[in-house]
């Protein structure tokens, strides 16, 4: 069997083209998105009256089909690789010159790395992960290693969320994180580990 670029069957790939590229002049919608849809999950099927005007109409065949596509990206589980971030001059909390708190961010927005004063010398960094983040219930059931890097691959933070999906570690370097972000590569990055 010769299959597509997309792994289709070429014989599969071929009758949707027909099926999907075909017009009819004053076409239409026959059928609404709510009893499309219910179709779909299988809470109603069509009727044979139904079924008919659906082959009918290739404008109610794409509809049902741009349907069925929005429905399978919904239920597939997002993955989530990895993020990445920059340290930005708005980054920098309170006091200038590397000595104040920082809170940054990745690109995508779904995690923040905080990097606080802990009350002598030292430093905390708490990575937060947002709660709204497509894959952030995924995370927080697998409990899976996580680890941030700085720009030149050296690790800042290493460990599991916590319930609040938070993972926390004091700072592995002597100089401050504004400095030492500064230094290699002004980037960080947050990936499984």
């Amino acid at each position: 069997m010769r299959m597509d670029s997309k792994g289709l069957p070429t014989t599969r790939r071929l009758e949707e083209s027909l099926l999907l590229g075909r017009r009819v002049d004053g076409d239409r919608l026959v059928l609404d998105d709510a009893t499309l849809a219910a179709a779909l999950d299988g809470s109603r099927p069509l009727t044979a009256g139904e079924r008919a005007a659906l082959q009918a109409s290739p404008l109610t065949t794409r509809r049902l089909r741009h349907l069925a596509l929005e429905r399978r990206a919904r239920q597939a589980p997002v993955r989530w690789h990895g993020s990445r971030g920059m340290l930005r001059a708005a980054s920098t909390g309170t006091g200038s010159g590397g000595g104040g708190k920082l809170q940054l961010h990745t690109d995508d927005g779904w995690w923040t790395l905080h990097l606080v004063p802990d009350g002598g010398a030292g430093w905390r960094a708490i990575l937060q992960l947002a709660p709204q983040a497509p894959f952030a219930g995924a995370l927080l059931a697998e409990r899976a290693p996580l680890r941030v890097l700085d720009g030149a691959g050296h690790t800042l933070l290493e460990g599991c969320l916590d319930a609040d999906g938070e993972c926390e570690a004091d700072w592995p370097f002597a100089g401050t994180p504004s400095g030492h972000l500064q230094e290699h590569g002004a980037a960080f990055s947050v990936a499984p580990a």
